[in-house]
């Protein structure tokens, strides 16, 4: 059995390989956020299969879940993990920085492709004068305890920011911090500037929708075909809101003397389903949204101000959450259901097993065998 199993496992490593290449022309040029707030989500062996087949190469947690870490070993996707604001003062502590360091990030990255840390999510959005204080410490924290373990080359440090940290958002060009935030985010930027990581922003153009369904036009935030906005300040022209919000927050990011940072998006997205004050949240309109973003990743798009320098992206989400609180469009924002399916078709194919081998299985020949015959079925449809 042994030899038989043995054998079994290489077969399925080259179709494994085989299998991630034949849907290589659909793969996506993307980052994916995956959450865990649910009770129904595969394991992650199988996300692993899942996001392999989908040529997806860079992920996205909010925590550091050892189960997810192993399963992606070897894989060569990329990491960015997450220490939540529940962590900040801790991590203000040069030893627990430490020990969390060498007990959560460093057993994983000989195997894993660790690249990130952030520390915090959303912090300004709390309106916790204590984790706006703690922020920065923290990061220069974590940050120090790289450098000391030799790590500060191969995993960098940085924060997620919700938009309303912009007092300003149009036209791009005057956006501008709020100004109760200002003592915070000087040193935030300095820190950037320093370590050169990169300034992560959760842009969601539906928000604006649905607070302004009459005002703000539904093409426009789409991604569709609009007549679109003009700066009057650069007489650049916008197409879309998303564009927009990046210029807005490189221009906040230049009122306070830094041209040498780069904004990243860390989250956007659009729910499929949402209550029934939550307009836009459908499945035709979540599909246009991540389908024409998609679109514009794959020609490698700039903003208007910034043409040279592709957008890049991590969409929200993998999954449906079925436990996250919150409104109904919290718990709909995934690509996915659960059980691999397509929410909405945005024209890409991926594959999620049935089964996968594990070696606490006492029949293993049978669980490989098993996924083998399902891995050969996926690639004869294909």
């Amino acid at each position: 059995m042994a030899a038989s199993s043995s054998l079994l496992f290489t077969l399925l490593l080259v179709l494994l390989t085989f299998s991630d290449s034949s849907v290589q022309t659909l793969g996506l040029e993307v980052g994916i956020n995956y959450g865990q707030i649910a009770n129904n989500l595969p394991s992650p062996a199988r996300v692993s299969y899942l996001l392999r087949s989908l040529n997806i190469s860079r992920v996205k947690l909010y925590d550091a879940d050892p189960n997810v870490l192993l399963a992606f070993a070897n894989t060569n996707v990329e990491f960015i993990i997450g220490l939540g604001n529940e962590y900040l003062q801790n991590m203000t502590d040069p030893i627990k920085a430490q020990n969390w360091i060498q007990q959560r990030v460093q057993p994983y990255l000989t195997r894993t492709k660790i690249t990130c840390i952030t520390v915090g999510n959303e912090v300004y959005k709390t309106y916790d004068h204590l984790l706006w204080s703690n922020l920065l410490p923290a990061m220069q924290t974590v940050y120090n305890t790289l450098v000391n373990l030799g790590l500060d080359k191969q995993v960098t440090v940085t924060t997620a920011h919700s938009l309303d940290f912009l007092s300003v958002s149009f036209p791009p060009s005057a956006g501008a911090f709020r100004q109760d935030l200002g003592e915070y985010l000087h040193g935030i930027l300095n820190f950037h500037a320093q370590v050169k990581s990169p300034f992560l922003i959760n842009a969601y153009p539906y928000f604006a929708y649905k607070d302004k369904p009459n005002e703000v036009p539904l093409n426009y935030v789409l991604f569709q075909p609009n007549q679109g906005t003009m700066d009057p300040n650069t007489n650049l022209k916008y197409d879309n809101m998303l564009f927009a919000q990046i210029d807005a927050v490189y221009s906040a990011i230049k009122a306070m003397g830094h041209t040498d940072i780069e904004v990243r998006i860390s989250e956007t997205g659009w729910p499929s389903r949402g209550d029934e004050n939550e307009v836009g949240a459908t499945p035709e309109n979540a599909g246009l949204y991540n389908g024409n973003l998609l679109r514009r990743i794959e020609e490698k798009q700039g903003t208007p101000a910034k043409p040279n320098v592709p957008i890049d992206i991590y969409v929200f989400a993998l999954f449906n959450e079925n436990q996250k609180p919150g409104p109904t469009s919290e718990r709909n924002y995934g690509l996915f259901y659960p059980d691999g399916t397509p929410v909405y078709n945005i024209g890409v194919q991926g594959y999620l097993p049935e089964l996968i081998y594990s070696s606490a299985t006492t029949n293993n020949g049978f669980f490989i065998c098993s996924l083998l015959v399902s891995a050969i079925a996926y690639l004869i449809s294909s």
